[in-house]
């Protein structure tokens, strides 16, 4: 990498909550062409007063696939996506609402910050400060010599990759990060909150020094903080930013701000332990991948891999650590709904030396034989107990009866003949152990008792046999996957009249932070004994598909129609008790509305 190199990069607009959505969605659509946006992925060609090309959103060999400029929509008769030009947006780069509208406002040079409301004027600050910061370390690492560079360059690393994950150098001197701050006006408060600036006996310093450094950006662009890798002796080995209002650990992952439509496109994400396993393997073509902070992996972590596949692999190093976090990781992950397996690299002690050495095939060969939960658990057990002896045994038949219970009764099943026949404990003491004695403890363990809950009446309601419950029990299910539904949720949270699901809602909303995800265990705390057997019942029995913001969608689209059916039946009334002489205007009124409504209903 010469130091005369060009160098650029971008970490995106700032995007903070309360943003006048209806504001900056005008402005977009009065500002962008649609037929612009999508004639830079399919090839349009004139078909009347439309445009007509092959769908991206599915296969097919006759176009099917409509763009009116007129009306500034798409259509595809094929598969039936249809919207504007934010939704193809969206789904064309699988992005949420937000996200999509801040690459369009990008893209077309519209300023977001003219539609932020005051009250998010700190976050925007702390997150310019950050960006601000990200360059300067970028500055330094490419526009010069420096050790963090050599040492980049010895992991066999290139500038593409290293300019795609914005990598920086913190120099050695005690305050020029400091400094260039003074010159920049920039608050001091603000820069020690986020932990670029420590203070001692009143002298203010850089707290990165000598280190290569790892921006840490969240899905939306923005950077949240930074890791830092010693050079040369020094301790810690990694410094991490502190957490601060705009960073939790437990709520980010490293790279998927790029990796995260990969994970999508193949359906599998790889998870691993560290920055530079994220960076080389990235750089050797296994980008479906992503790494933990520097934790231990959290469920709001699990849930955000959620948004974009359920099936995750584990990439841990094979030493005992990383054993137990792999085991630890496994039960947060399927406590999520995932489907996860666990892969130890067989040449390397990780997975950067292993893919430096064999490539990205060798890779994807070896995560193909990566173990299920039950065989990795099965198989840890086995090694950590000794079956020559009877107290081994039993140990061994406790333990792995845990892990059989967790499945359902058909994998259960297909597991307890080959434990059998490994341990020399008979099948029918292992069924014993794991289904009882009969049929009926059988069920109970499979199909344990789902809590009641009451609605506003203290009626008894059940969400099989009651819509309205089950609509509401997949909405609390939604915001408790993925935050950023809690604010839309506003205009429809009348919708909650069980009594539990109203109050998990109020205390979501109070625990509500923009850019995290709701700590469940916080959430808990403060609900009543059955109000967390009812959120448990959720997190447990409601599964979501891999498209939220459809389900959400659909799920609002129920909630408007019931709307609309409550109002016709409201009008109906009033029109029914008025009189037609005294009360000509209103009645005239109202018969209007109700023609409006109708003629909505009808377009359904």
């Amino acid at each position: 990498m010469s130091n005369k190199e060009s160098y650029h990069i971008e970490f995106g607009e700032v995007w903070v909550r309360g943003l006048r959505s209806d504001s900056i969605v005008d402005e977009i659509k009065s500002r962008v062409n649609i037929v612009d946006v999508i004639g830079q992925h399919v090839v349009l060609k004139r078909a009347g007063s439309n445009y007509k090309g092959l769908c991206p959103f599915h296969n097919e060999k006759t176009p099917s696939f409509v763009v009116s400029e007129q009306k500034q929509i798409f259509t595809c008769f094929g598969c039936g996506a249809s919207g504007d030009v934010i939704e193809f947006t969206k789904r064309y780069y699988n992005l949420d609402f937000m996200e999509a509208v801040e690459k369009l406002a990008g893209q077309y040079g519209i300023e977001l910050k003219q539609f932020h409301s005051g009250d998010s004027q700190k976050r925007e600050q702390l997150f310019e400060l950050n960006r601000m910061a990200a360059r300067f370390y970028l500055d330094a690492f490419t526009k010069r010599a420096n050790p963090g560079l050599d040492y980049m360059r010895k992991r066999g690393m290139d500038p593409q990759t290293l300019i795609r994950f914005g990598i920086g150098f913190a120099d050695e001197s005690w305050d020029s990060l400091y400094r260039y701050f003074m010159d920049q006006g920039a608050d001091v408060k603000q820069l020690m909150e986020l932990g670029l600036i420590s203070q001692s006996n009143g002298k203010y310093f850089d707290k990165f020094r000598n280190r290569v450094m790892f921006p840490i950006i969240n899905t939306r662009g923005k950077v949240i903080g930074f890791g830092g890798r010693v050079l040369g002796d020094g301790t810690p080995k990694y410094l991490n930013s502190p957490e601060s209002s705009i960073f939790l650990k437990k709520n980010n992952l490293f790279g998927l701000n790029l990796t995260r439509q990969e994970i999508n496109k193949r359906d599998c994400a790889i998870l691993v332990e560290g920055y530079m396993d994220v960076i080389s393997l990235y750089k050797a073509g296994v980008r479906n991948v992503s790494a933990s902070l520097g934790t231990a992996l959290t469920e709001n972590q699990a849930a955000m891999l959620k948004r974009y596949t359920k099936n995750v692999i584990l990439c841990y190093d094979s030493d005992g650590a990383g054993r137990a976090a792999a085991l630890r990781g496994m039960d947060i992950l399927r406590a999520a709904g995932c489907n996860v397996k666990v892969m130890h690299v067989t040449d390397g002690k990780d997975p950067d030396e292993f893919v430096k050495k064999n490539g990205a095939d060798a890779f994807y060969a070896l995560a193909k034989e990566a173990k299920p939960f039950a065989d990795y658990k099965i198989d840890q057990i086995r090694q950590e107990t000794d079956l020559s002896t009877m107290e081994g045994s039993l140990e061994f038949l406790r333990r792995v009866t845990a892990v059989l219970k967790s499945l359902s009764p058909a994998e259960a099943d297909l597991y307890i003949g080959k434990i059998a026949a490994e341990s020399h404990i008979s099948e029918g003491a292992i069924r014993m152990e794991v289904f009882g004695s009969g049929l009926a403890d059988a069920r109970e363990v499979r199909e344990p008792v789902k809590p009641a809950q009451a609605d506003r009446n203290g009626d008894r309601r059940n969400s099989a046999n009651d819509p309205g419950l089950y609509l509401e029990k997949n909405l609390i299910r939604l915001m408790l996957a993925q935050s950023d539904f809690i604010p839309r949720m506003q205009p429809y949270e009348d919708v909650f009249r069980d009594a539990a699901c109203r109050r998990i809602y109020e205390n979501m909303k109070g625990l509500y932070r923009e850019d995290e995800e709701i700590d469940v265990g916080k959430l808990a705390d403060s609900l009543e004994p059955a109000e967390i057997a009812a959120m448990n019942d959720i997190l447990e029995n409601v599964k979501l598909t891999e498209r939220d913001e459809d389900v959400f969608v659909d799920c609002v689209a129920r909630i408007e129609r019931e709307q609309l059916k409550q109002r016709e039946q409201q009008i109906i009334q009033m029109l029914s008790l008025a009189d037609d002489e005294t009360d000509a205007a209103r009645v005239e009124e109202l018969t209007r509305e109700l023609m409006t409504i109708q003629h909505k209903k009808n377009r359904e």
